[in-house]
């Protein structure tokens, strides 16, 4: 899987030393000043091969002293060997954690997860340490990582404000037909929140208009899965309601979705959104799907969303999207959008 994913990515790992200091059952990790997709998978099998089945140190220490950057597919290796080292009862910490990468820890919340070490100045680095006699807090955004060139498009931020709040006004004109419609088909709340992964795998609430029936999700386990890999999809799941089906047809369901794209949690066009236990499932390379904000439209959706059928699938479009946007190509694929948006042949995913 891993090496079919690894070519659509933009770029090719490279050859990067993690230096290893050993000092009794303590081994001292040292990150380069960059740990993105080219480093991740080297990352990755450093601290992964220092954990043998008949020996190992009791405590891992990840040395970010001189790491000013970092991406998804970085994250995603960061977490790989939390994970791997917690499954032997290894502590793994963090230690000399500079802003750049406490900025997208903040972000994800994994600085509550992480275990931190103190800083070399006997200092834990904080975002609202003060400098220059005045709080950071403005530069907490300067110091999260540009990941892709979309994500610091104020043209592509604008473009997302003047469509949701477009977006948002005819969803407040259809509302009141859409929600009676639920009702009588089948009683119950109006929209469906569930949690979704966003850009570094931040979590966030999407939100839609209820287009399964109220129990669906203590029900998933009895569906079957049609797709092979880290996402659910079955063409003729049971629990969406008859109304539900035309909600989805015409993805009138997914117009709720704006206010989401307003408050920055996703764009217009992106890459689609994960579940968290999809990202659970992730080898380090899916990570860079992450690098973009997930979008209401994209590559899966105009593309075929209904002939996806593995995860593979969702990679290669994902990457695709990455590898060719622009702001012209991002309003090709909202005019493609809108063209096939009463195609009877276009399932959600």
């Amino acid at each position: 899987m891993a090496t079919k994913v690894q070519s659509f990515m933009t770029s090719q790992p490279t050859e990067v030393d993690f230096p290893v200091n050993s000092l009794n059952d303590i081994a001292i990790v040292q990150v380069p000043t960059r740990l993105s997709v080219l480093e991740a998978l080297g990352f990755k099998q450093t601290c992964q091969g220092l954990i043998g089945p008949n020996s190992h140190p009791k405590q891992i220490i990840i040395d970010f002293h001189q790491t000013t950057f970092i991406d998804s597919s970085g994250l995603g290796a960061l977490v790989s060997n939390f994970k791997y080292a917690q499954a032997k009862d290894i502590t793994l910490t963090l230690r000399n954690v500079t802003p750049q990468v406490m900025a997208v820890l903040k972000l994800t919340g994994l600085d509550q997860v992480f275990p931190l070490e103190l800083v070399e100045d006997g200092s834990l680095i904080e975002q609202d340490d003060v400098v220059d006699n005045r709080k950071t807090t403005s530069r907490k955004v300067e110091q999260l990582p540009t990941t892709h060139p979309s994500m610091a498009s104020w043209m592509k931020r604008f473009l997302d404000i003047i469509g949701s709040v477009i977006g948002l006004l005819i969803t407040g004109i259809l509302f009141i037909p859409i929600a009676i419609a639920i009702q009588i088909n089948d009683p119950g709340p109006i929209f469906f929140s569930q949690i979704r992964c966003g850009w570094m795998g931040k979590q966030f609430k999407i939100w839609k208009f209820r287009s399964m029936c109220v129990d669906a999700e203590a029900k998933k386990s009895e569906v079957k899965n049609q797709v092979q890999g880290a996402f659910f999809k079955n063409e003729n799941d049971p629990r969406i309601t008859k109304v539900g089906r035309f909600l989805r047809r015409t993805s009138l369901d997914e117009l709720p979705q704006f206010w989401n794209v307003l408050k920055g949690e996703m764009s217009l066009v992106g890459t689609r959104p994960p579940t968290p236990d999809e990202v659970e499932r992730y080898e380090v390379p899916e990570w860079q799907r992450l690098d973009v904000k997930p979008g209401m439209t994209g590559e899966w959706q105009v593309n075929g969303r209904s002939t996806v059928r593995s995860f593979e699938d969702v990679i290669r479009l994902d990457l695709q999207y990455q590898k060719n946007w622009s702001l012209v190509y991002d309003l090709k694929l909202i005019f493609k959008t809108i063209a096939i948006l009463f195609n009877r042949n276009s399932g959600a995913v």
